[in-house]
Parts: C-alpha cells; sequence; structure tokens
C-alpha cells in the first residue's frame, strides 16, 4: 500500500498539478478543468485573493494547507498555491436533468457521499455506465479526485458519464426531488428490501462511504431506504460491490417492464 501511495504521487506532480500564483490563475481564466486548489494557509496578497474569488465563481474546492504538504508535491517554487487539474468535465445538474428529460430518458443517477478511494470511485463509474446511469453526483469536498488515476481506475467511463459537482449534497436531493427524481439510500436495518423498490421510476441512489455511510441528514431527507439482501451474516459490502448490486437491479426492472 505504501508503494501505491507513493508512486500515486509522484505520477500527480508530474501530470496532474499547475504550480504557483500565475499558472493557476491563468489556469482558472483558460477554463482549464480543475479538481482541487491547495493553498498555502497563510498565503496572502491581490493574485491569491483573486484565486480565491474565481475558485469561488467557478465551484472548485480551496484547501488550506501547511507549507509542508506542498512541499513534497513539487521541488519548483509553487508560490503556496498548487491546483490539481481534473481529468472530466464538470456540468450543472439541472442542465443535465434537462438533457436526459429532453432525450425521453427516465432519470437514473448516482450520487456519492464520501467516497475518497478513486479505485472505489473507478469502479462504481464502470456499473454506472454498463447500466445506464446517465450521471453521478459528487460535492466539492470529501471525494476522491477525478484525475487520470481515477480515470483509469474506471476504463474511460468516467469520461462517457456526465458527472454533476455540487456546493451542498443536500441542496442536490431537493433539486432532484423537484424534478420529480425519488432518492434511494442503502442501510443494513432498512424494512424494505432492494428488490421491493419501484426503480422503473426516475431515480437517484446515494452511495456512502464503507466507514460511516450516508451522512444522517442526507438519509432523513431520501425518499425512502432499501437493504440489500444478504445470505448470512456479514454485513460489510464494498462500496463500489453494492453500487453494482444496486444499480444491476434497476436495469433488471426496466429490462422486465420492457418484455412486459
Amino acid at each position: 500500500m505504501a508503494f501505491y501511495k507513493k508512486s500515486t504521487n509522484n505520477y500527480q506532480s508530474k501530470k496532474n498539478i499547475i504550480v504557483g500564483r500565475n499558472p493557476v490563475m491563468e489556469a482558472l481564466k483558460g477554463g482549464v478543468n480543475i479538481d482541487k486548489i491547495l493553498l498555502f494557509k497563510n498565503a496572502s496578497g491581490d493574485v491569491i485573493q483573486s484565486i480565491r474569488h474565481q475558485a469561488k465563481q467557478l465551484n472548485i474546492p480551496v484547501q488550506p494547507v501547511p507549507q509542508e504538504k506542498l512541499n513534497q508535491l513539487t521541488n519548483t517554487n509553487h508560490q503556496g498555491v498548487i491546483a490539481y487539474k481534473s481529468a472530466v468535465t464538470y456540468q450543472d445538474l439541472q442542465q443535465v436533468i434537462d438533457m436526459i428529460v429532453g432525450n425521453g430518458e427516465v432519470p437514473q443517477l448516482l450520487m456519492l457521499d464520501g467516497v475518497t478511494d478513486v479505485r472505489n470511485i473507478g469502479a462504481i463509474a464502470r456499473s454506472a455506465l454498463c447500466t445506464g446511469t446517465q450521471a453521478i453526483i459528487i460535492p466539492d469536498k470529501g471525494v476522491g479526485a477525478l484525475g487520470e488515476d481515477a480515470v483509469k481506475s474506471s476504463a474511460g467511463a468516467l469520461e462517457q458519464i456526465h458527472i454533476c459537482r455540487v456546493g451542498s449534497l443536500l441542496k442536490a436531493v431537493e433539486e432532484l426531488q423537484l424534478n420529480g427524481i425519488s432518492i434511494f439510500t442503502s442501510e443494513m436495518n432498512a424494512s424494505k428490501k432492494l428488490y421491493e423498490l419501484d426503480l422503473t421510476l426516475p431515480c437517484c441512489f446515494v452511495m456512502g462511504s464503507e466507514d460511516t455511510g450516508v451522512q444522517s441528514y442526507i438519509s432523513k431527507a431520501a425518499t425512502d431506504k432499501y437493504a440489500i439482501p444478504m445470505a448470512g451474516d456479514f454485513d460489510s459490502l464494498n462500496v463500489s460491490v453494492a453500487a453494482g448490486i444496486t444499480l444491476y437491479e434497476a436495469m433488471k426492472q426496466k429490462l422486465q417492464r420492457q418484455g412486459s
């Protein structure tokens, strides 16, 4: 595991980052897809303020970090600023919903809440694409970076599915429900089983982190909750496996309805 982390950081330092105040500012102005910006916590000055303002306008998260963190990523003069390039293009949630409906399709979306491992995100994206899921919704903070490593893990699926980055998952839930899209969350003790839900209707599945699950305020706002049936006492599924099971059940129901 240590070797994996080391190689990933080295790769990011050479391929995935933009270093320095003016280069980052120019990248923001030039429309370069930025995943997040690391900013020395004591950084100041006009350019820093401009970076903060531009990032806020573009819904790009800015993370204050100590000098040591930046020094680990590059040997060049970073001037307190490093930006991670994103390998995907983020889209507006409402515009994506409108496009799906305009194409005559039934919305089926996936929301990631606290999923940080890029290999899990890549695997989830592959299952999503294979099951006809049109979009993945992620928060601007608390999710794994969608750089080249994530795209490779997804076998390119992240480049073929709509990715919507939002400032608030709760507001995204409200927006989805206003558009007639049901929100389903997975919980071990839910009274309904996955197959008991009508997944042929417009819906969005929320997949939480493996250690803490879906955040409580998202769970409370959900339309319904479901449990994935288990044959034995083992109660832990990898999040990408749980996503795959859920999405394939939704696809199965749609195929059965088409064939009936």
